[in-house]
């Protein structure tokens, strides 16, 4: 049973790689349903999904347990205690009978799983290495974007009026990060500043550096055999870093 769970986590079978697309399908379904119940008060309804997802991802951190070969390693990861702590987010209820607010939004901290599926697709798919660095930037401020809303929404809720629910905060991240700045809603609080503070200056720089790829000249990965260079032109013939020649695989001009 160990070797059948290890090899739906770690293997190369396509049974092992539609199994773990299906859990980051999980991951982001469960941040949506994070993002949706923002906006109505909890429900018999609402609790009972909230208990059906703690244990789906509870059993998931069992079984990752399980197959670990270094479980104190993994207890150091910031992922596994985003974990811990949706787990208990969601199976709140059982003991207390209503959810922990406050402990919603670190759910939505199961983004950080979708590394795990870009590192798979850099090696299941020529498709996304072709286009990786795009990817990848895209998906920085994706993550940061909603982990940063979240943090603002579950700081603000209930304290600040002008904060309803995700989408405002949604929107005063948004604003923030493209330093558009209405004014419609502010965080009068110090912690709330913090933040907006930090969306300033780390989202403006996710921002800009997803500008940066979508515009510069296209490149191709491949290893210079001399210096190792591994961004080309798609058309060179010549490696810019030594002058090695190189051996591109190209399609050619259209």
């Amino acid at each position: 049973m160990k070797a059948l769970v290890a090899e739906l986590y770690s293997g190369s079978s396509d049974r092992a790689v539609n199994f773990r697309y299906a859990l980051v399908a999980f991951d982001l379904i469960t941040v949506i349903f994070v993002i949706v119940t923002s906006f109505f008060e909890p429900s018999t309804l609402v609790l009972a999904l909230d208990l059906t997802f703690g244990a789906v991802i509870l059993a998931d951190f069992i079984a990752r347990g399980w197959i670990e070969d270094q479980r104190l390693r993994a207890l150091l990861r910031f992922t596994t205690w985003a974990d811990i702590a949706a787990i208990i987010s969601f199976l709140a209820p059982i003991v207390t009978g209503q959810a922990l607010a406050f402990l919603r939004v670190l759910r939505t901290l199961r983004l950080l799983r979708s590394y795990e599926l870009l590192s798979r697709l850099r090696h299941d798919s020529k498709w996304f290495r072709e286009r990786e660095d795009i990817i990848l930037a895209v998906t920085n401020l994706i993550v940061f974007l909603f982990i940063m809303t979240g943090l603002i929404y579950a700081s603000q809720v209930n304290i600040n009026d002008q904060i309803n629910n995700y989408a405002d905060a949604f929107y005063f991240t948004v604003t923030t990060l493209t330093t558009t700045g209405f004014g419609d809603i502010t965080l009068n609080t110090t912690w709330g500043r913090m933040l907006a503070v930090a969306v300033m200056i780390f989202g403006v720089s996710l921002f800009l550096q997803m500008l940066q790829v979508l515009f510069r000249p296209p490149k191709v990965r491949h290893e210079c055999p001399t210096c190792g260079l591994i961004l080309h032109d798609a058309d060179a013939v010549h490696c810019k870093h030594c002058g090695e020649t190189l051996h591109i695989q190209t399609e050619g001009a259209i």
